[in-house]
């Protein structure tokens, strides 16, 4: 009767990696009971999320073929837009969320156009822009820029208009920190940058005045949902987002923060569901009216058995 804070399976959204193929489903080493799989599987994968109370699921797409421009990532045949197709067709009130980012389609591993050894900003928003579009096209409901590039949410804003998808969110992931909490997820994404970091484009840990100018520029810019990356240490962010504007605020409970909690439970160093739980109430706590989570459907799954 007086507890403050609640959970929701409304709340999560289920992220998915998406490969060319047929009926494959790979387990991620790193990610136990996450896989990398074919359309075919999203699919089935997507038909019982909703059933679970969840309304969204979040696509990574991992392309056969990779290049310096990433032409995968805005190619109409791209896995990602035909597998929107799909889940669409499948799924009709399934809400469908596509990152939208380059790293998964670069050959060099990075989140924008290389050269030089420099991202450059204006060119990624260019191609950043078109597969937006791209996604668009496919079906998406929301586009989530990953990138942190200057810029792009005005510009994707600018070419959903101009092609008339007037009804197309942003989920923009407005305070991204250069965070050491991702090497998972770039194993399951393969994208790992080649050479350097990405410390030139994404956010110094250190800094939370800047998050807030960060996010209140993509406001203006037109982002309708805004993501801070990752959540647990970043607790403090969320709750001043929050605190600052008054859109919807994301949090990304990332692949680092999933998997050191399977890793302890596997050696009976804590209580899996219990500490599960504990994180995702602590992220809504804080602030976060949608998580994205790995463990979406595994937590969606005890609430309602509580329920």
């Amino acid at each position: 009767m007086v507890r403050e804070t609640s959970l929701s399976p409304s709340n999560f959204v289920y992220p998915l990696f998406v490969l060319p193929g047929k009926n494959i489903r790979k387990e991620i080493p790193s990610m136990p009971g996450i896989f990398q799989q074919s359309c075919d599987n999203i699919v089935k994968d997507c038909k019982e999320v909703p059933a679970l109370g969840i309304p969204a699921v979040l696509l990574f797409g991992i392309p056969e073929k990779k290049d310096e421009a990433g032409s995968q990532a805005y190619a109409d045949d791209g896995i990602v837009q035909v597998t929107v197709k799909a889940i669409k067709d499948a799924c009709p009130d399934l809400i469908v969320i596509t990152d939208v980012c380059l790293c998964e389609y670069t050959s060099h591993g990075h989140c924008g156009v290389v050269k030089d050894g420099i991202i450059e900003n204006d060119k990624t928003v260019e191609l950043l822009s078109a597969e937006a579009l791209s996604h668009a096209k496919a079906g998406a409901d929301i586009v989530a820029p990953s990138d942190m590039m200057d810029g792009r949410v005005a510009a994707i804003r600018e070419a959903l208009d101009d092609s008339g998808f007037l009804d197309v969110l942003i989920m923009s992931y407005a305070a991204k920190y250069a965070s050491g909490f991702y090497g998972p997820f770039r194993e399951a994404a393969e994208c790992a940058p080649k050479f350097g970091d990405r410390r030139t484009y994404q956010m110094d840990p250190s800094n939370a005045r800047e998050a807030m100018r960060e996010v209140s520029l993509d406001i203006d810019e037109g982002a309708d949902i805004v993501m801070i990356k990752p959540a647990l240490a970043y607790l403090d962010i969320i709750y001043q987002v929050k605190e600052r504007f008054s859109v919807p605020v994301a949090a990304y409970n990332v692949s680092g923060e999933f998997s050191m909690i399977k890793a302890a439970s596997r050696l009976g160093w804590l209580e899996a569901e219990q500490v599960m739980m504990e994180t995702l109430l602590g992220i809504k706590r804080a602030g976060a009216d949608i998580i994205v989570t790995y463990f979406a459907k595994e937590a969606a799954s005890l609430l309602d058995h509580h329920s």
